[in-house]
């Protein structure tokens, strides 16, 4: 791979553009004209992207996918988890199209939330439809409520635990959240605290219940200094509360 073959590298955080760009020249040195692009998605293609902390998580596509790709990469994809760039994900072009309706909502956000950076913009041609995205969303969000009370049982005499269970559920419900927005026919915002904002807004639900978790999380603050078992009551019902709405929509 030439260096003008690399396109968008300047839309990347600097450590980004160190870390990424050799591992991406010396992956396609491999593979040659069976790569057919290159992105980047999730916090190291945004504003959300913490030098030393966020992973770099990216997709190689694909002409063909033997298992011959796989084991030749192993080396380079080893070296690069060290190095925080997560192992990326190895797909074609025919498994994406008939995965749409399996993965809405992750093939939606990678479409608009990517930095190519090499070859084909496979992302932008893709079309998801919105009762695929609904049906998931409704899927995520009753599952992580069963989920929630299971482990409160697990964990509900350890406070850190607790702490945990918080901190990781909202999060994984962020991307659920940016899709909602999109039901909406809104664009959900880059940043997950505007995403949490403009959710709670459009839904009727209670920003100072999921904003104080997602400050946590970063800052590693006390849970808006309140106790912790007080707080997830309130996270609870206002997760029952969206099960309700989006059984609804």
């Amino acid at each position: 791979m030439s260096r003008d073959s690399v396109i968008n590298e300047k839309k990347l955080d600097i450590e980004v553009q160190k870390k990424f760009i050799p591992y991406l020249k010396t992956i396609s040195e491999i593979h040659g004209d069976n790569l057919i692009s290159v992105f980047i998605y999730g916090s190291a293609a945004g504003g959300d992207y913490i030098p030393k902390v966020s992973d770099i998580n990216s997709v190689f596509i694909f002409k063909d996918l033997k298992f011959s790709i796989f084991k030749s990469s192993l080396n380079t994809i080893s070296k690069g988890i060290f190095k925080k760039i997560a192992a990326p994900l190895f797909l074609t072009k025919e498994y994406i199209n008939s995965s749409l309706d399996v993965f809405p909502i992750e093939f939606l956000d990678m479409k608009e939330n990517h930095v190519l950076l090499y070859g084909e913009d496979v992302l932008s041609e893709l079309e998801i439809k919105g009762e695929h995205i609904r049906l998931f969303c409704e899927q995520q969000i009753k599952g992580k409520l069963i989920r929630i009370r299971q482990a409160y049982l697990e964990v509900g005499l350890k406070t850190k635990g607790l702490e945990v269970l918080l901190k990781e559920s909202l999060n994984s419900l962020i991307p659920i959240f940016r899709n909602l927005i999109r039901l909406r026919e809104e664009q959900p915002p880059i940043e997950k605290m505007d995403v949490i904002g403009k959710f709670c807004q459009i839904f009727g639900l209670d920003e100072n219940v999921f904003l104080p978790i997602y400050k946590d999380s970063t800052n590693d603050e006390k849970i808006a200094k309140q106790d912790v078992v007080v707080f997830l009551e309130k996270y609870l019902n206002q997760i029952e509360k969206l099960a309700d709405i989006i059984d609804k929509l």
